[in-house]
């Protein structure tokens, strides 16, 4: 289902037959993952009137659909999107709506906690699997790398327009129109998703393949050979998540108020959309698994200098200098992890990094609390940049033979080679 293009380009894959309508789909679901959050966390707050209730709720919420991820995308790796995917979505929205009629003052809190703890295990795995529908699209990898890469950057801009659009029901509203509004946006986005012609590509691996990436199974080393990807995801999730406290606590020495945060995180994104746009333009010579400890080291150096920061702006141009390696990383990451699996396991491998990625965002978040009141506030930028550096010294380790580019015509490649991109042409970009 792909097309031949002499020069890979983001418009070339967007050109790719039903590429538009696909992607456009997944990112109308996925940007309810952009508004659920602070919709469901104000609700809660409102009819409760207790932020541990809230917290509470959401650390449910959360744990469930991160740590059952890897289990609901082999789900969809064994029966297929339009069998697992769609059920799931409905499911999660039918619960975000009971979860949305109980936010209101009387409701036992332990139905709020049991109702948001069964919503976040179906939360359907969308950006794994329209990954794994890149990868069935593109063989080609110069264009597979430029869709992961706009897909990453589509992926966090919905991060960051989703509490803006909650922030703009809620003026107007109740948070619990967000929550009614996140189950409408999977509920149709994800109809949409399984019913595009590019869905037909992933086909079911069938029950025999095994829930986990374990060694000897759907095919040898798969699980050494994502050990890489998934250690470097969770170790810049670690770093990228103590970001957020680091800089609160920079203001807060300073007395630069809490205005200053909110340019500092702006400029982390800003770099993290420009550093995935210049990734993906790029045609690489080395392969990936040669990559990714760059781009991993890259944030965490970057991140250790931001401590050293004297003041707003060298902080500023030090974070984001740092967001110019998260995105690389992180499409990197999922491209290694798609190349170090069967095709039946590429949306599990896909949520693998996914998980690793929102657990360390988890503990990054908890752990940089402890340290900020123990330890001056240089050593706790460093210690957070150090996470990504180690995680860069993983040694990277090949699933076997290479699966061939498109457009090899039939010429063989060594196994050595697995995970490089195609040399490319003059032609390319």
């Amino acid at each position: 289902m792909s097309t031949p293009l002499s020069r890979p380009s983001y418009a070339a894959v967007l050109r790719v037959p039903h590429a538009r309508r696909t992607f456009s789909a997944a990112l109308v679901g996925r940007l309810s993952y952009g508004t659920v959050s602070l919709a469901l966390m104000l609700s809660v707050t409102r009819s409760t009137g207790s932020y541990a209730v809230a917290g509470l709720v959401m650390a449910l919420f959360g744990a469930t659909s991160v740590f059952l991820s890897p289990y609901r995308a082999s789900l969809v790796d064994r029966h297929g999107p339009r069998r697992a995917l769609l059920p799931m979505a409905l499911l999660y929205a039918a619960l975000l709506c009971v979860l949305a009629a109980a936010c209101r003052p009387g409701t036992p809190e332990a139905v709020l906690a049991v109702t948001a703890g069964l919503a976040g295990a179906c939360t359907p795995p969308l950006g794994p699997t329209m990954r794994a529908v890149w990868a069935e699209l593109l063989p080609d990898r110069l264009l597979l790398q430029r869709a992961y890469s706009v897909d990453g950057v589509a992926e966090e801009l919905l991060f960051v327009s989703g509490p803006l659009l909650v922030g703009g029901i809620v003026a107007v509203a109740s948070p619990v129109v967000g929550v009614v509004l996140s189950a409408a946006l999977v509920a149709a986005g994800t109809l949409a998703f399984v019913t595009s012609p590019a869905t037909a590509a992933l086909r079911p691996a069938g029950r025999g393949k095994s829930d986990g990436p374990s060694p000897g199974r759907g095919g040898p080393g798969q699980g050494r050979a994502l050990l890489q990807p998934v250690v470097v995801a969770a170790g810049v999730g670690v770093s990228v998540s103590a970001v957020d406290l680091l800089v609160v606590a920079f203001a807060g020495e300073r007395g630069l108020g809490d205005g200053t945060v909110a340019w500092v995180l702006a400029a982390l994104s800003v770099g993290s959309a420009v550093g995935g746009l210049v990734n993906g333009a790029v045609a690489w010579s080395s392969p990936t698994r040669a990559r990714l400890p760059f781009f991993a080291a890259g944030v965490g150096l970057c991140l250790a200098a931001a401590g050293l920061a004297p003041g707003l702006g060298t902080l500023v141009l030090a974070v984001m200098c740092a967001g110019l390696f998260v995105a690389p990383a992180l499409t990197t990451a999922y491209l290694i992890a798609d190349e170090s699996v069967a095709p039946g396991f590429r949306v599990r491998a896909g949520a693998w990094c996914n998980t690793a990625v929102n657990a360390g965002m988890s503990a990054g978040a908890a752990v940089v609390g402890l340290l900020v009141e123990r330890l001056p506030l240089p050593v706790c930028f460093a210690v957070s940049g150090a996470v990504a550096a180690v995680a860069a010294l993983v040694p990277g380790y090949r699933r076997g033979a290479a699966r061939p580019a498109a457009g090899a015509k039939g010429a063989a490649q060594p196994s050595s080679e697995s995970s490089e991109l195609p040399e490319p042409s003059s032609s390319e970009s």
